[in-house]
């Protein structure tokens, strides 16, 4: 709270009153009962419009401002309760800080900017300037650590900003707004670095922005302000699919939502699935029975092999073939858990199967019918589409024609079982299938 009857204003808020309310006091509420957990190694993403209250939350994290009320932790310490000295310490100890508009010293090298953190820590010449040099070669600036920041652009200008923050090594990093100063091209580049950077460092990260865009890339989890107050706490698929208010959905609905979410969020179990021990026999009835035009061939470790389409087994079964080997398509495409839905189209499109979700190991943990990528574009939609069966989206072209699959299905009714039906809950379905599909 700003203004001189802040206890009394911090009474009427916690009764529920607008922040508008208590502007008779002479108070401004830029922060009002905001409380969240940042766990270590994620990305904290702090978002709102202008006047929301982020820059004043991320200027109490690091006890730049004392909050009129509560408490902020620190791996279990209130630093509100520290000293100048305390407060001095942490900050150079536990948080830097990166600004929106650089915050560099005009007549200092590039070098001597990125280790002044460690030189007001105290640390050694020759040590601190190793150190910049080396967080200088992380973000793409090895060679210029001779230059001023004059001879910069804007986008390098930021690079040491967040060199410095990376050479003091501090576990936690706050980042005001740290990319909006930036043109779009560099700034998606400043993005993809610090991710990549992410990925091998591991640091606590609190990213403040008002790009909704930026927040859904970057954000392992997002906070969503709306005059001081919380709107939302969650993942960027959570945000954009559930949101918790009208304010959060009008927020969302210009989102590229291709961007956001992934192909383990659309996905669906896989079904059917067929053992490759099993006969043609096995296979049409189970195509047959889930009324779908082709099946995934997996193993009961859950690898996969390939897909088999119900044309050709039905084929097999006319010819009297006993065994799959032949007859199963082992070139299908394949993607992982993490694609983005954006880049899934190109693959959807000439596929004859529904895309193959796959993990690490080469094991099927889900599928995706053209329907349901199709469905994911749509507002509000949780990425699934309303169908009995995944192979419904592809319909006859993955089997050859519709008629023709009919009269394979019919036939291998009326033909001998000469293996062991592959019902739901039966062997021909790994049961190890069930651990990440969800259903049979």
């Amino acid at each position: 709270m700003f203004g001189k009857r802040s206890a009394k204003a911090v009474d009427l808020l916690s009764d529920g009153r607008h922040r508008d309310e208590i502007r008779q006091l002479n108070v401004t509420a830029a922060v009002i009962d905001v409380s969240f957990e940042v766990r270590p190694g994620e990305i904290f993403v702090v978002m709102g419009l202008s006047g929301s209250g982020k820059s004043t939350l991320i200027r109490m994290l690091n006890g730049l401002l004392a909050p009129t009320a509560g408490r902020v932790e620190i791996d279990g310490t209130d630093i509100t309760g520290l000293s100048k000295s305390g407060l001095r310490s942490l900050r150079s100890q536990k948080i830097s800080m990166v600004f929106q508009h650089f915050a560099l010293f005009p007549h200092r090298t590039v070098l001597d900017n990125a280790a002044y953190g460690l030189e007001v820590r105290g640390v050694p010449r020759d040590e601190r300037l190793e150190k910049a040099r080396h967080s200088l070669s992380l973000v793409g600036l090895e060679g210029w650590e001779a230059k001023v920041p004059g001879q910069l652009s804007g986008g390098m200008q930021q690079r040491v900003g967040l060199a410095r923050a990376l050479a003091a090594d501090t576990d936690i990093i706050l980042m005001d707004e740290a990319f909006s100063a930036l043109d779009p091209l560099i700034r998606r580049d400043m993005q993809s670095q610090l991710l990549e950077l992410q990925e091998t460092l591991g640091k606590t990260i609190i990213f403040i922005t008002h790009d909704l865009n930026e927040a859904m890339r970057l954000g392992d989890r997002i906070c969503v302000l709306r005059d001081g107050r919380v709107a939302q706490i969650g993942t960027a698929e959570e945000i954009l699919n559930d949101p918790a208010n009208d304010y959060v959905a009008q927020f969302v609905e210009d989102v590229d939502r291709t961007r956001v979410l992934t192909a383990s969020s659309v996905m669906e179990p896989p079904i059917p699935v067929i053992d490759p021990s099993h006969g043609p026999r096995t296979a049409l009835r189970t195509m047959r029975e889930n009324q779908t035009p082709s099946a995934f061939v997996v193993r009961r470790n859950r690898r996969l092999v390939g897909a088999v389409r119900e044309g050709v087994i039905g084929q097999a079964v006319r010819n009297g073939v006993t065994e799959l080997d032949g007859l199963i398509d082992a070139d299908i495409e394949r993607v992982h858990p993490d694609t983005a839905v954006a880049d899934l189209f190109a693959q959807a499109a000439e596929s004859p199967y529904p895309l193959a979700v796959v993990d690490d190991d080469e094991r099927l943990v889900g599928v995706i019918p053209r329907v349901t990528l199709l469905a994911a574009l749509a507002p509000g939609s949780n990425g699934t589409a309303d169908s009995t069966s995944t192979g419904d989206a592809d319909t006859a072209d993955a089997a050859g024609n519709g008629d023709a699959a009919e009269s394979v299905a019919a036939e291998a009714a009326d033909a001998p079982a000469d293996d062991t039906a592959a019902t739901p809950g039966s062997d021909a379905v790994p049961a190890a299938a069930d651990e990440e599909g969800g259903r049979r």
